[in-house]
């Protein structure tokens, strides 16, 4: 596979090589999916033994020293999907209303607040970073993400673990539009140098046709007719949408339910291999 080529443009590598010692252990970028850590049918309202069981995992994962460096970024879940589907706004279609703008962000703050906290409570040294105050879409919609690395290559530096979201984000011609969490892991991972790169969500893996986890795919085109949107409200484009985002790294990537979550923070191979 081949690179983000937009990392090198927008400048987000050399943010994050000034703001990281290039002896550190390069980090692992994990997603928790917003339809894992929310009931993402029912607005804002968090699933919240599967956040504690989330927290958990990444807690015992950093004190066992299996990861020395984590980024972590959640998707939107019943927050950030629910307010943005309901004034319109997508990765596609922007809004220049800033209330709209205000209660996609809100709601995003809000949830981001809740991982945060959780992961706090049990020793990880989390902080936020969000997007919508940082990147940006100078060509539009269509264009590439310009997301500036620096401080959070600066805090992992630090000794925090750095949490993102998907937010919205600002874009020439547009507004405001939505950025995915998945697009922000495949940066963060460009830039950063990941060495893995984990999307942890309500299912096992990608499934085939007959609900069967494909191991490894390494080509969009084996899997295209088996992959179909997701089934409640999601304006980023559900499954389909993460295998190619995931397909752009050069860092190994893995996409896995909850049980594959521990496994991968060891090192282990979960789900499906998207490499």
């Amino acid at each position: 596979m081949t690179g983000d080529d937009s990392a090198g443009e927008n400048g987000g590598d050399d943010a994050a090589v000034d703001g990281r010692d290039d002896a550190d252990e390069p980090p692992v970028v994990l997603k928790l999916g917003g339809s894992l850590i929310t009931e993402k049918d029912r607005p804002e309202t968090l699933d919240d033994a599967a956040l504690d069981a989330a927290c958990d995992a990444v807690a015992d994962a950093l004190a066992a020293g299996g990861i020395d460096r984590l980024v972590v970024v959640h998707g939107g879940g019943s927050f950030g999907h629910h307010h943005a589907s309901e004034r319109g706004v997508s990765t596609t279609d922007g809004t220049r209303d800033a209330d709209a703008v205000a209660a996609v962000h809100g709601a995003m703050k809000r949830l981001n607040t809740h991982v945060l906290e959780r992961l706090r409570e049990r020793g990880v040294p989390a902080v936020p970073v969000h997007p919508l105050s940082l990147a940006a879409r100078a060509d539009g919609a269509d264009g590439g993400l310009d997301l500036p690395l620096g401080s959070t290559a600066t805090l992992l530096g630090e000794g925090f673990v750095p949490v993102l979201h998907g937010d919205g984000v600002a874009t020439a011609g547009d507004g405001v539009t939505v950025v995915s969490g998945d697009e922000l892991v495949v940066e963060l991972a460009s830039g950063l140098g990941a060495r893995r790169v984990g999307v942890c969500s309500t299912v096992p893996g990608v499934l085939d046709g007959d609900g069967t986890v494909i191991a490894e795919i390494d080509a969009f085109e084996a899997v295209a007719d088996t992959l179909g949107a997701s089934d409640a409200t999601d304006v980023s484009g559900g499954m389909a949408a993460k295998v190619r985002e995931l397909l752009a790294l050069d860092a190994p990537a893995y996409v896995f339910g909850a049980d594959g979550l521990a496994p991968f923070l060891r090192g282990e191979d979960s789900g499906t291999r998207i490499d």
